[in-house]
């Protein structure tokens, strides 16, 4: 057997599972196939529970200096006014600070600083291994062991190893090869996103919802914002036709402090075109074999969910492995185990962030009434709001009830100065130990 573990894909999911193995003394090989790391857009925002596993494995100190800390997520219901700044008709706030715990908000980071400094961590370790470029073509049983095969440069490999994990994306072929099926689903409308230089006034993370159209705007280090405009299935090709000018004036048309910044976009290459798609798989073991992130579950990016989702399951799925390697039982039986802890968790995030989705996918003045007494009712109501930041955070899971829909509304009357949570509360409904690690009280 050549290794412990093998992970095709060296995305963060991948990275954050090679790592937490390779510092345990766990044999482990991660494949990736591209040597520049790839220009699609990946995700840049990191959630409480994601920041908590960082600083587990300590890439979360040298991640601070590049990262832009986020306290608060500002939503503006705005009626576009042209050639004047938009009138606010609704100005609601989520507030990570109430969190009670270290980890009380979010980060911005590069996508690829947050690779490079998991990657970095890694390769201190001497059972950490990367080939890059390779690219994995199939795998076999072979008894107790899986084959899998490698091709490097021109030459395929058979390397052996206990587990072969699948971390590479939505097109994973190891999902294909555990015969995973996958239910999918898309949108009625795509996104634009780009990163450009920020004005000095935008300093906290702001959403801004007209009746047809989203823009959002999250702070990154050295000046930058990382932005995402929202646009109706088939207009990229349009708008591309008409140049830039457009892109420039319906960020104007949100925050006229935008002229001088988002304008320093020089050629439509920098922007990327993003298609919201929804899966979610049968199952994410198979004996000898697991997926991970976006290969098991992909959910619409409206939350910011993806990555964090990735790194959590890499968290969970690598403690198992360290378990399984310290009693050598290698079997589905003990596999199972991250399964049952992550794909309760992944669809019920799935479900939140297309529920954000469909918030957001309708035009009508009626509904946009609908959306903003929704938004100030979870600002307002203290047991919604903390229980929709425990949710996105990762730190928990509380599932609506039939009350908190009315609760949305505003019904019944007087609910939010009757109802407080205190700390003591909210830190009940934090995942412990045994929640994320379960096995090991059995």
């Amino acid at each position: 057997m050549d290794y412990d573990v093998i992970i095709i894909g060296g995305g963060v999911g991948g990275l954050t599972l090679g790592l937490t193995l390779s510092r345990e003394g766990i044999r482990t090989l991660v494949v990736e196939k591209d040597p520049k790391g790839g220009l699609v857009y990946k995700g840049e925002l990191l959630q409480p529970k994601s920041l908590q596993i960082l600083d587990k494995l300590n890439v979360l100190d040298p991640l601070l200096p590049n990262s832009y800390q986020l306290d608060r997520i500002h939503t503006f219901e705005v009626e576009l006014k042209e050639g004047d700044r938009p009138q606010t008709l609704c100005h609601s706030r989520l507030n990570y600070n109430l969190l009670p715990t270290k980890y009380n908000h979010a980060r911005m980071a590069p996508h690829e600083k947050i690779r490079a400094l998991l990657m970095e961590s890694a390769e201190r370790y001497p059972h950490f291994e990367m080939w890059k470029p390779a690219v994995f073509e199939r795998m076999e049983d072979r008894g107790n062991v899986k084959a899998a095969y490698i091709k490097k440069g021109k030459e395929v490999f058979e390397i052996t190893a206990r587990v072969v994990i699948g971390a590479e994306g939505r097109l994973s072929k190891v999902r294909k090869a555990m015969e995973v099926s996958l239910h999918s689903m898309q949108y009625n409308h795509h996104f634009l996103t780009v990163t450009f230089p920020r004005p000095p006034s935008l300093t906290e993370a702001t959403i801004f919802a007209a009746r047809n159209h989203f823009v959002g705007l999250f702070p990154l280090p050295d000046q930058q914002v990382r932005s995402v405009y929202m646009i109706e299935p088939g207009r990229y090709k349009e708008m591309r036709k008409a140049g830039l000018e457009p892109v420039f004036q319906a960020y104007y048309d949100f925050m006229p402090e935008m002229k001088g910044y988002v304008d320093q976009i020089q050629k439509w290459k920098e922007i990327q075109l993003m298609i919201p798609i929804r899966h979610n798989t049968s199952h994410y073991v198979d004996n000898g074999s697991a997926i991970l992130g976006d290969a098991a579950h992909s959910v619409h990016p409206m939350a910011g969910e993806g990555m964090n989702m990735a790194i959590q399951d890499a968290d969970i799925l690598g403690e198992l492995l360290i378990w399984m390697k310290e009693r050598d039982q290698w079997g589905k039986e003990q596999l199972d185990w991250y399964e049952r802890v992550r794909k309760p968790r992944s669809e019920f995030i799935s479900g939140l962030s297309h529920q954000s989705a469909l918030v957001y996918s309708f035009s009508s003045r009626p509904w946009q009434k609908v959306r903003m007494r929704a938004l100030r009712y979870l600002e307002q109501d203290p047991r919604l709001h903390f229980k929709h930041l425990l949710n996105i955070s990762g730190m928990g899971m509380w599932k609506m009830n039939l009350l908190d829909w009315p609760r949305h509304m505003g019904f019944p009357p007087g609910q939010t100065k009757r109802y407080r949570m205190g700390e003591e509360e909210m830190e009940r409904r934090f995942f412990t130990e045994k929640d994320d690690y379960p096995w090991r009280t059995k």
